[in-house]
């Protein structure tokens, strides 16, 4: 099967819009899925793209060398002309292949091994109960995004990178801008100027004032470039809080909505760990899926994918794959199953661009929830279920706001 001259009537176009319910992906996802593990589409400028959905599928071909991640490559597919910018400009190493790909990962690797992120516990339940109490201190109602879901990863992210975190409104909004989808290229291309000069700044400063954190680390280093430092600390500063803040606030949604869940977890708090697992599978916030473009052909599922094809993997439909994570107790892999073995999940990625930072995540979803299940036993919505405003429009899946009471 060739991706040239497909049938109009069986493009699906990207990206999808959501439906009536906000908790899952887009409908179109799940039904493509359904008929077929492969799917034609058309992204936002008129060019084509294969959809992939199935779990077996994607983790194959997420660990295959064939498909490039670099986003410079002739036919790797985007989903906006912003994104297009942010990821071809200066890319950094999760917009690369091997070689280039594994030096620069290996400069950060040991910064989140198991070992590492194991020993920044006590740190980071100090982060979370300090959390808690300015929230209880304020009162209620408190929006659990800005009062606390955001402000925990990024003061972790902080401490380990070096940054000040008084500079935190710049970073965040920053982020918030290079994320969404509907930014134009204007906009993004500003937006990655400010924060990759705010951070060669930083980083400039730390050779002359070097501390125990990432950046004085790789600023030492004679082997990367001003330019590669900076690209390092954008990566690892933008994805090391956004996307555990959007989980964290999913996560505690998904629990309120199901009560049943939560007083498990209460009555059970050695489930937390396998929960956090169920909550990144359920809840996976990369709605959008991961972007490659075929090196050579490669065959999936028994359709041909040309080399210089786009191709975008859906993790989330991929997750919802019945034959494994169909639970014990027969819940279907839409419902949320605290005691699900959800640990096969592809929330992460897979192959050698599986996030660096999953330990991190997890670590920090794993304290935040046992805190707040233990601290907060009355928290609730404060506002109707249908008033939440989710973030759409973001690469990373969110709640703009999530008002709560106690």
């Amino acid at each position: 099967m060739s991706l040239t001259s497909p049938a109009p009537s069986s493009v699906l176009a990207l990206p999808a819009q959501y439906g009536d319910c906000p908790y899952g992906p887009p409908p179109a996802y799940v039904q493509a899925s359904r008929a077929s593990s492969v799917t034609r589409s058309v992204l936002p400028d008129g060019s084509k793209c294969w959809l992939v959905t199935g779990y077996q599928e994607v983790r194959a071909a997420l660990a295959d060398a064939r498909f490039s991640a670099d986003a410079r490559t002739p036919g790797f597919p985007f989903l906006s002309p912003g994104q297009r910018h942010l990821a071809t400009a200066k890319p950094s190493f999760i917009r690369m292949d091997d070689p280039e790909h594994a030096r620069l990962r290996r400069m950060v690797t040991k910064d989140f091994l198991v070992k590492r992120i194991d020993a920044l516990r006590p740190a980071i339940q100090e982060i979370v109960d300090a959390a808690v109490d300015r929230m209880q201190a304020k009162g209620a109602p408190a929006d659990l995004v800005g009062d606390f879901a955001l402000p925990v990863p990024s003061l972790v992210i902080c401490h380990m990178l070096g940054v000040p975190y008084e500079d935190h409104e710049l970073f965040q909004s920053l982020s918030r801008t290079l994320l969404d989808n509907t930014t134009g290229q204007d906009r993004v291309t500003e937006a990655h100027q400010d924060l990759m000069a705010y951070l060669t700044q930083l980083a400039t400063s730390k050779q002359a004032q070097p501390g125990d954190d990432i950046l004085s680390r790789l600023v030492a280093r004679d082997d990367l470039t001003p330019q590669e430092t900076a690209s390092l600390g954008f990566l690892l500063l933008v994805t090391g809080h956004e996307s555990t803040a959007n989980m964290t606030a999913v996560s505690t949604l998904a629990l309120l909505r199901r009560p049943d869940q939560t007083a498990l977890l209460r009555e059970r708090p050695e489930l937390v760990p396998g929960a956090v697992e169920e909550l990144l599978r359920q809840q996976t916030i990369i709605h959008l899926g991961l972007a490659r473009v075929a090196k050579e052909s490669v065959e999936i599922s028994g359709t041909t994918v040309a080399a210089g094809d786009g191709v975008i993997f859906m993790l989330s439909t991929a997750n919802l794959d019945e034959d494994l994570f169909t639970s014990e107790t027969g819940a279907c892999p839409t419902e949320l199953d605290v005691t699900r073995d959800a640990r096969r999940h592809l929330s992460f990625g897979f192959g050698i661009h599986q996030c660096l930072g999953q330990a991190l995540a997890r670590a920090e979803l794993q304290i935040i929830l046992e805190t707040l299940l233990r601290r907060m036993p009355a928290l609730r919505l404060a506002v109707p279920e249908e008033d939440l405003d989710f973030s759409t429009e973001s690469i990373v899946y969110g709640l703009r706001s999530l008002p709560v009471a106690w």
